[in-house]
């Protein structure tokens, strides 16, 4: 007997059979639109034992030139002469106090050339800030010279290591130093020694069509004290009307550090600090040198990371995903920490740098959090493109910078290791970049 489908039955197995190999339909895409105004807000705490030498090795580091001795022993006017940058303070060197680098960029106004920012009155600049976009520089042309002039290149073999140690503990841990050996070094030898985990964004900066504070014009320092939580605001020729935002207060300038310096029986530098409520991980790092073999010099790096890392990505601003990161690999040190040891004998004799030992740099960091604020918020409908009118990046950091082994320098040494204090002669400027440069 033979069974026939109703017609119904078979229309609709049909559209089953055409519904089930209907592929999905693909997500929604949203369409973001970059922000018409984009600023940024850097704010950092240096803190040194020796603030005059911090700025001013930090001023021949960058290429300023040799500072004069007002800057170095903190001379002159304290109020003025505030420059761009002081938030990297170049090489983690950096005037001691609250620091602040601001600029603001439209699209709407490529050629953008000043800018107000009005602060908050707790900021103690208020009611505003000037802000200026540097000219572009006309380029220069020489002309070259008529005739060439035929010399025999010299090459020298040169001399010196480089040596990298890493982690803290009183004691050299087994498999340290790497060594880079400069007369016989290789691409592979560079590879192996020159790791730098971390990655700086930038953050604020003056350059043609983006207004930026402190400038020449307005070169106010940041006063003691200053507070900048509360409402700014931005305006100028192509800024969006409206571009107002709060800073929390727990992205206001984070508190100083300060690190206690002691030498232990072993020859370790004991560090020890108060940690801060604001900080999401540290950093620590020290560089010096000591004579080496046959008349070359060393060159000897440390850093408190569980890696070898030279740290030089690490004395910056870090982003909160690069932290987390940072903070697995255990390259930095958890926000809880409380201290660390530099080994024994790393760069010399007993305290890090006694009599016949070289010098060192200390410099430590204390990342914060970071903040974004932006106008209007992201729709949550994906077919509504978003169009945001501004953005704005709050970051903030601490920094500390000491001088290892130089008299007076570390806290809490026994008394029975200093000269007394008749005879004990307080370093001039030339002794303390000798005792840096183990020169």
């Amino acid at each position: 007997m033979t069974h026939r489908l109703s017609p119904l039955l078979l229309l609709l197995a049909a559209a089953g059979a055409c519904a089930q190999g209907k592929p999905k339909a693909a997500p929604v895409q949203q369409v973001v639109k970059p922000p018409v105004a984009q600023a940024w807000v850097d704010l950092a705490t240096h803190h040194s034992d020796m603030p005059g030498m911090a700025g001013a090795l930090g001023q021949m580091m960058s290429g300023g030139g040799l500072p004069s001795l007002g800057q170095i022993f903190g001379r002159g006017d304290n109020t003025r002469g505030n420059t761009f940058g002081q938030t990297q303070g170049g090489f983690g060197f950096g005037a001691s106090g609250q620091v602040m680098d601001t600029a603001v960029f439209s699209r709407a106004n490529r050629g953008l050339s000043e800018a107000v920012q009005a602060v908050p009155a707790e900021s103690l600049l208020a009611p505003s800030l000037q802000l200026l976009a540097p000219q572009p520089e006309k380029p220069s042309y020489e002309p070259p010279p008529e005739r060439d002039e035929d010399r025999e290149p010299q090459y020298e073999k040169p001399k010196g290591k480089l040596l990298l140690y890493w982690g803290c503990g009183e004691a050299v841990r087994a498999g340290q130093p790497r060594v880079l050996d400069f007369a016989n070094m290789n691409l592979a030898d560079v590879q192996r020694i020159m790791v730098a985990r971390g990655s700086t964004p930038q953050g604020a900066r003056s350059q043609p069509g983006v207004p930026a504070w402190p400038n020449k014009t307005d070169d106010r320092k940041v006063p003691a004290g200053s507070r900048v939580a509360g409402e700014h605001a931005f305006s100028g020729q192509g800024i969006p009307e409206g571009f107002r935002f709060q800073i929390r207060p727990e992205n206001d300038f984070m508190p100083a550090l300060a690190v206690q310096r002691n030498p232990s029986p072993s020859g370790a530098t004991l560090l020890r600090w108060q940690p801060l409520a604001q900080a999401r991980a540290y950093f620590i790092s020290a560089m010096g040198g000591k004579p080496g073999e046959e008349g070359g010099a060393e060159m000897v790096m440390w850093t408190s990371s569980e890696l070898p890392d030279t740290g030089f990505a690490l004395h910056d601003y870090q982003t909160p995903a690069g932290l987390e990161r940072l903070l697995k690999e255990q390259v930095i040190l958890p926000p809880a920490t409380q201290e660390c040891a530099i080994p024994a004998g790393i760069f010399g004799g007993a305290g890090q740098g006694g009599p016949g030992g070289g010098g060192g740099m200390l410099r430590m960091m204390a990342y914060g959090p970071e903040q974004w604020a932006v106008h209007p918020p992201r729709p949550t409908d994906p077919k509504v493109a978003w169009e945001p009118q501004w953005q704005v990046r709050v970051r903030t950091k601490s920094s500390y910078f000491a001088l290892l082994g130089m008299p007076g320098s570390e806290s809490g040494a026994p008394q029975e290791e200093q000269a007394p204090k008749e005879e004990r002669k307080k370093p001039g400027v030339g002794d303390l970049l000798k005792g840096l440069f183990g020169r």
